[in-house]
């Protein structure tokens, strides 16, 4: 098993930055990949980022490309989300998930989430 805690949310004004971290709490030899996902009230869950453990390669959600940055610290069993240029529909409950097979879309494991509001 796997336990994910997802830290960093607050309130910022639009265009502020904030840094969410996701920490693994084993060592995550067995992770394949790791990503971001957010949710809005009323709104279903949407992908934002998605990381491989053993690569750099990153993937993002058009609505967040060039703003947000995805990135690990392996020693640390640590994700980032690095988000500027933050937009009042930015608001949501980030979630940090992880899963152990390469098959996209599927995570076994998530976290309970961090909040981010954006004010305008």
């Amino acid at each position: 098993q796997v336990q994910l805690v997802e830290s960093g949310g607050g309130l910022v004004q639009a265009g502020g930055s904030l840094r969410l971290s996701c920490a693994a709490s084993r060592r995550t030899f067995s992770i394949y990949k790791m990503a971001w996902f957010r949710q809005a009230p009323g709104k279903e869950r949407e992908f934002v980022a998605r990381i491989y453990w053993s690569s750099t390669d990153a993937y993002y959600a058009d609505s967040v490309k060039g703003r947000f940055t995805i990135s690990r610290d392996n020693a640390k069993n640590t994700v980032y989300l690095q988000m500027n240029s933050l937009k009042p529909e930015d608001t949501a409950v980030y979630l940090c998930a992880a899963d152990e097979t390469p098959v996209i879309g599927q995570y076994n494991y998530w976290g309970q989430g961090t909040q981010v509001t954006v004010s305008s």
